[in-house]
């Protein structure tokens, strides 16, 4: 692994850096999680509490590079100015054998094909450098933006399902969406897709 000045740096695509997070990362956090449309699909828009994501998030990422290495979560930087743009990750299953894909990108790095970029170099290394068995996705089913980067990146939609929530955001009546793929669909044959 490359070392920075922030975080051991896990891998760069043409416009991203890929890197740990470090205690120093907590303000970026708790300004990505203070944009209500960040938020918007997460919480109905409210901020997550500064004390929560300091004391609870990232703590809990920050062990996690110990538990199953190669997997977790990542500051997402330009490349070209080592801005802040957000996060992504692999979030790995109790056993290792499977990851669940997710990215928060702040606003101003929407609508630039970083999300898909970013996920695309994560399917790689989980299953070329990892050896996952599957990964898979989920977002709300109104969530248009996350589902059209699933299906880019080559994941398929495996079902709808509902959950039930004592204070549930717009949109939670339609339901969750979960996409997958798996090692031996790897890479997928989609055009865009590689």
């Amino acid at each position: 692994m490359i070392r920075s000045m922030s975080g051991e740096v896990l891998l760069e695509t043409e416009r991203l850096r890929l890197r740990r997070f470090t205690t120093d990362d907590v303000d970026n956090l708790v300004g990505l999680d203070a944009d209500p449309e960040v938020m918007r699909f997460l919480t109905g828009g409210e901020p997550t509490p500064p004390e929560k994501v300091r004391d609870e998030h990232l703590p809990r990422i920050l062990a996690g590079y110990d538990r199953r290495p190669g997997l977790g979560r990542w500051v997402a930087e330009d490349r070209s100015t080592g801005e802040f743009l957000g996060w992504f990750a692999l979030d790995p299953s109790d056993d290792g054998v499977e990851a669940e894909l997710g990215y928060r990108l702040r606003r101003e790095a929407w609508g630039r094909g970083l999300a898909t970029e970013g996920s695309r170099a994560l399917l790689r290394h989980a299953f070329e450098t990892v050896g996952v068995g599957r990964v898979w996705a989920e977002t709300m089913a109104v969530n248009a933006g996350s589902r059209a980067v699933m299906e880019r990146v080559g994941l398929r939609y495996v079902r709808t399902f509902h959950l039930h929530f004592t204070d549930p955001i717009p949109g939670t009546e339609h339901g969750e969406v979960e996409y997958e793929l798996l090692r031996s669909e790897w890479p997928p044959s989609a055009p865009g897709t590689r």
